[in-house]
């Protein structure tokens, strides 16, 4: 899968489109990704001896990965995603700008 968990992407289709987040889960099985703050949905929730009081919250609702647009970190465009394989390494470039970005993930880390 060419996104992967603390990736800054671009929704490019449905109610939340043009906006930026972080992906925070990867769904492999279902290709879906929960991005932070977007795709909210309100939940109803029955009272229960962890919630006694009941109510409704928001909770983000994973979003398809075709609907997703990895931002190249060099110039915050939008780009896709290849791979190149370098000695034993397959490591993922952004197609715009030829850039690594497993390094990036090693700094979030």
């Amino acid at each position: 899968m060419k996104i992967r968990k603390g990736d800054k992407v671009l929704i490019i289709a449905g109610k939340n489109r043009n906006q930026v987040g972080t992906v925070e889960l990867v769904l492999t099985k279902k290709n879906k990704a929960i991005v932070s703050g977007l795709n909210m949905v309100k939940k109803h929730l029955k009272r229960s001896a962890k919630n006694p009081q009941g109510g409704i919250i928001d909770q983000a609702m994973p979003l398809a990965i075709s609907n997703l647009m990895i931002i190249d970190p060099s110039n915050d465009k939008p780009s896709r995603v290849g791979y190149e394989v370098k000695g034993a390494k397959k490591i993922r470039v952004t197609k715009l700008s030829n850039r690594d970005l497993s390094a990036k993930q090693e700094q979030h880390v």
